[in-house]
């Protein structure tokens, strides 16, 4: 009886401390898989969050709740949140300041490597711009919407690539890089990816702010951006 009388008499000295609602508390769980420190000898297929353009990541949650992106455990928790929330949360982890020094410790090697010749010229005969055209000329991204490819894993960018290339990944018409996927060899994906994989980031690694060129081809998921 006393135990009982006891603990009715102190239901507080147990209590929980209340947790405040801001939108970092509310972002905990998404950093369970994208953690914010470096990935080196972990799981390293998930993507940093951190720092890459705030419209780049509001299109991507929407296209893992409208079905444009393939991936059950994004999906659901992205199903019942509404453009105005996904898009405090995009906010959020844009601000945040990447943490990444090299993308992949795994695919990737780590001894010095030419540029592709895709990453800076692109392939006029192709139509594939150069990747630099389009998410600049330090690859990471430009506002408000093209992501930065710097500080992504090998195995990461490869199973994107694919994802283009087979349809489970698709974005707003037209969808640029779905029709240059389409194109790249095996071969090619391997060596961009393994390529960005390995390259450091600058100390400064935010985006860009603009581009000094519009982009050389439209993509439904990116607005109009122009220099």
């Amino acid at each position: 009886m006393f135990l009982i009388v006891a603990l009715i008499a102190v239901p507080h000295a147990w209590a929980m401390p209340p947790v405040p609602d801001t939108t970092a508390e509310r972002a905990k769980p998404c950093l369970a898989c994208h953690a914010s420190e470096d990935r080196k000898n972990r799981d390293e297929y998930y993507p940093r969050l951190a720092g890459k353009p705030a419209g780049y990541l509001l299109n991507q949650m929407v296209h893992f709740r409208d079905g444009r992106r393939q991936h059950r455990a994004m999906s659901l928790l992205m199903e019942n949140l509404s453009d105005a929330y996904l898009s405090e949360l995009a906010n959020y982890f844009a601000l945040l300041p990447p943490l990444y020094s090299v993308g992949s410790t795994g695919a990737a090697r780590a001894e010095k490597k030419p540029e592709p010749a895709l990453i800076a010229q692109g392939d006029s005969a192709r139509k594939i711009p150069a990747c630099t055209a389009c998410h600049g000329k330090e690859m990471l991204g430009v506002a408000p919407a093209v992501p930065g490819l710097l500080g992504l894993p090998a195995d990461y960018l490869s199973a994107q690539f694919g994802a283009w290339k087979v349809g489970t990944r698709r974005a707003a018409a037209p969808d640029c890089m779905a029709d240059i996927a389409r194109q790249l060899s095996e071969t090619e994906v391997n060596v961009i990816a393994n390529w960005l994989a390995t390259q450091p980031l600058p100390r400064d690694s935010r985006p860009a702010a603009n581009l000094p060129a519009e982009l050389p081809v439209r993509c439904g998921s990116v607005p109009l951006v122009k220099p």
